[in-house]
């Protein structure tokens, strides 16, 4: 109550998605005005980023493996996760269908009569290359890490989960011999969460860094090349988390509105850096300050940055659409099922970095024999516009996700998660 009452008694300036807010603005205004030096800024975003990616594997690796370390039925585990991959399943189809009937209703590639053929594939050749290297046993062997240790210097989420899971179990069966390494775990959280806390102070830093070089490299302008496409996808993203999402969490007893005011903060950090990897240790830390278990929060949100992406499902289908009647290629209805089945596919697996919807984008597309591919040209010029709200819907629905399964599995305290939405 005393965090709370201090947090409160901030002034104004001093509060985070305040001074990220500002860091925006002025990064647009920078980018805008002075659009040569600003590129020259895209460090301090990368940079950022970089922090808080080297933080994250010992973030997911500590809460989980200590959070299974306590926990006396390991049957818990599989629980949570089959409740959790059903979710997810679930979401992430949803998403897709409603980003394919969007882009059947509105079809903002109507009309363009673009000639594939005229477009330059060179500017998309290192997605495409990117893309042949992303398939199902790939995925499925990337897993698995060469190494005990190299999970956790690696940048694969599911590797440092796949050995959490692992050193946790074996933890828990063997909780009287191990109780050294569980107070050791127990114990290194503190200076890592505090770690966490200091590179968060840098965040409005890197937000400026970030918007300064888009503003500068891209320009004002492009915001309004392909409007249709860019409005239709916000729009389509802003209706998923408030009407789905939203009943979602009316049926779950808490409101969708109230969640977004709680992380605000997560928010507009990830939209300055377009990564919703950038505030996964906070979000984490904030979950179980709802009142979520220590254990479900340490499986569902690392896992669903994998398998839990509506922000990215929207966009592919929706974009598919749009190159398809751009380019006067007409789609089929088993064409447009073929597009939905191998997206449920492609999209798992991409952690939300920039860049990857992009890629599973043209893993996607090669499948359907003669499509043109080279079409996404067309929108890699506002594909960076596009990022930053697939990282936003991806947030959004995973935080939402953890707390329906933690009360799906009675590991979430209702009064706690009541009092602090209120």
């Amino acid at each position: 109550m005393e965090i709370k009452e201090s947090v409160q008694k901030k002034p104004w300036y001093r509060l985070l998605y305040v001074q990220v807010i500002f860091a925006i603005l002025f990064g647009i205004i920078l980018g805008h005005f002075w659009p040569d030096q600003s590129k020259g800024l895209k460090i301090l975003g990368d940079g950022f980023i970089a922090l808080v990616k080297m933080i994250i594997a010992p973030v997911i690796f500590i809460t989980v493996s200590s959070g299974l370390a306590s926990m006396n039925n390991l049957n818990s585990v599989g629980r949570v996760t089959g409740k959790a991959m059903l979710y997810f399943i679930t979401f992430s189809t949803l998403a897709l269908v409603i980003g394919m009937i969007i882009g059947n209703l509105v079809q903002p590639g109507q009309g363009m009569n673009i000639d594939p053929n005229t477009l330059d594939p060179k500017s998309i050749k290192d997605y495409v290359d990117a893309s042949k290297e992303h398939s199902l046993t790939s995925f499925i062997l990337g897993i698995i890490p060469t190494s005990l240790l190299s999970s956790l210097t690696g940048d694969s989420i599911l590797q440092v989960l796949f050995v959490a899971i692992i050193f946790g179990i074996g933890l828990s069966m063997t909780q009287e011999k191990s109780k050294p390494v569980i107070d050791f775990l127990h114990g290194l959280a503190h200076p890592i969460f505090k770690i966490v806390e200091i590179l968060m102070k840098l965040a409005p830093i890197g937000a400026f860094g970030a918007m300064a070089f888009t503003v500068g490299k891209y320009g004002l302008a492009v915001l309004w090349n392909l409007i249709g496409l860019v409005a239709t996808f916000y729009i389509s993203a802003l209706l998923f988390i408030v009407v789905i999402l939203g009943l979602v969490a009316w049926y779950n007893k808490f409101s969708i509105f109230k969640l977004l005011r709680y992380i605000k903060d997560e928010l507009f950090l990830v939209l300055a850096t377009s990564s919703s990897e950038s505030a996964l240790p906070n979000l984490m830390r904030k979950l179980e300050q709802l009142g979520c278990s220590k254990q479900v929060v340490g499986l569902v949100v690392p896992t669903g940055y994998s398998f839990n992406l509506d922000g990215t499902n929207i966009y592919m289908t929706l974009a598919a659409l749009f190159i398809a009647q751009a380019c006067n290629f007409p789609l089929s209805l088993n064409q447009q099922i073929l597009i939905l089945l191998i997206a449920m596919l492609s999209s798992k697996g991409s952690a939300g970095v920039t860049g990857a919807g992009f890629i599973t984008l043209a893993a996607t597309l090669a499948v359907v024999k003669g499509f043109p591919v080279q079409g996404m040209a067309l929108i890699l010029g506002v594909d960076k516009f596009m990022s930053e709200c697939r990282a936003l819907t991806n947030f959004i629905g995973n935080s939402v996700a953890t707390i329906v399964v933690a009360r799906w599995d009675k590991q979430l305290d209702e009064a706690t998660l009541k009092k602090e939405l209120g």
